[in-house]
């Protein structure tokens, strides 16, 4: 057995994704907290703020040990190791460097990378693997596009005390959050100091003046007036990691959304071959729990059931870790209306009780549910203690309880689980 990585042994999420960003995203609801609380809950919360360096320390805590321990716990198991990037060469066989390895059975498990900008002076654009490297954030940030990592990332710089500037050439940020919450969200972040240019894209990239960390850059926009910024970080999406893969020498069917398996995992093309997680065309979101999942049936398949796994997604939730953050899970409301006949249940949360102990914070919810039958289609929500909520509509939509069900639940008092009562 054999392990080839392209870049460390770990992986995008212990390494470069969920785990490290949510590190910076504590910190800054840690600082949004105190802020918004001065002469209610404390006093003297000018004096708080974030140490970029130091918390780029403290961060490393948790993925240095990973990059530590993975090949190790790798080789210790019989399994060999090799580093560099891989290319089919035939259907049953892979080089790599200098090695050819032949073999039976192939996981494709390749994840996501970012999608291209193709502008001049796309150079100057740092990832976000490199964003959580910095040891220090310039004065002026922008990110490119409005998705989970722009927004995630942009609340951060800005209780850093950082003009950030959000790019997205939609009309809203986030797509595939409930608008109408991502409006109440996107004023509050103006309010927090973040900038938003909806409807716009940057034409190309320059170099404004200076050099190395010192550099500034001008973003000529193709609409309205340029940007300058010492730091443009790219958040306008990404696609299945496959390009150089050498899958057609394999036989392996792809398209633009990844590799075409079956319910199983398997290449439709190739029997030799799986694929889990960001780099399979499975048509559910690319999320670390998925790939989870996913990652398991391909393992029973392969060593253990002869085949016939299937995935048990149940009702994916997902969270953009602003500040507050925003979650979903099922339908949205024009996904429900299309199909069902459906009450919208929705607020404005903000002047809620629950809402204003945590001192001035933004709220809502939409829960959508089908006057027919009493189930919940889907679940929308935002604002503190978001991302652990949906967890309970995740778990009531799995297993078929109605929203009387969820309504007739006592939860502990006060949390932010018992507001789920008043929502239905």
């Amino acid at each position: 057995m054999a392990m080839i990585e392209t870049r460390e042994f770990g992986g995008t999420c212990a390494l470069r994704g969920c785990n490290p960003k949510k590190v910076y995203v504590n910190a800054g609801a840690l600082i949004d907290r105190v802020r918004r609380s001065e002469g209610k809950l404390v006093v003297g919360s000018d004096g708080v703020k974030i140490d970029w360096g130091k918390l780029l320390q403290f961060k490393r805590e948790f993925t240095e040990p990973v990059l530590e321990k993975t090949e190790k716990s790798y080789q210790s198991s019989g399994i060999q190791t090799f580093q560099g990037t891989p290319s089919f060469e035939s259907p049953t066989s892979i080089v790599v460097g200098s090695e050819r390895i032949a073999g039976e059975k192939f996981i494709v498990a390749t994840g996501a990378t970012p999608v291209p900008i193709d502008i001049p002076g796309a150079e100057h654009i740092t990832t976000s693997d490199d964003f959580l490297e910095l040891s220090e954030l310039p004065e002026r940030v922008v990110f490119i596009g409005g998705g989970y990592i722009s927004m995630e990332f942009a609340h951060v710089a800005a209780r850093c005390g950082k003009h950030v500037t959000i790019v997205e050439r939609n009309e809203r940020v986030l797509s595939g959050f409930d608008p109408d919450l991502i409006d109440l969200l996107t004023q509050y972040s103006k309010k927090r100091g973040i900038h938003f240019r909806l409807g716009a894209s940057p034409a190309s990239i320059a170099i404004a003046s200076g050099e190395g960390d010192g550099r500034r850059y001008r973003l000529e926009m193709d609409d309205g007036p340029d940007i300058d910024a010492g730091l443009i970080v790219h958040g306008a999406g990404r696609v299945p990691n496959i390009t150089g893969l050498g899958l057609s020498k394999a036989g392996i069917e792809f398209n633009d959304q990844g590799i075409l398996v079956d319910e199983g995992f398997q290449s439709v093309s190739n029997e030799n071959v799986y694929a889990a997680g960001d780099c399979a065309a499975t048509g559910k979101p690319r999320l670390t729990p998925t790939a989870n999942e996913e990652a398991r049936i391909v393992v029973e398949n392969l060593l253990e059931s002869g085949g016939d796994q299937r995935a048990d997604y149940g009702a994916i939730p997902k969270v953009a870790f602003t500040t507050p953050a925003i979650a979903a899970v099922g339908m949205s409301e024009e996904e429900a209306r299309e199909s069902h006949d459906v009450d919208v249940r929705a607020d404005d949360m903000s002047s809620w009780g629950s809402v204003r102990k945590t001192g001035d914070a933004v709220a809502g919810y939409k829960i959508l549910v089908d006057r027919e039958n009493d189930q919940v289609l889907g679940a929308h929500l935002l604002g503190p203690s978001a991302e652990e909520t949906i967890n309970l509509f995740a778990l009531a939509m799995k297993f078929g309880l109605t929203a009387t069900n969820i309504k007739s639940t006592l939860f502990a008092f006060p949390t932010s689980a018992a507001d789920v009562r008043s929502m239905l």
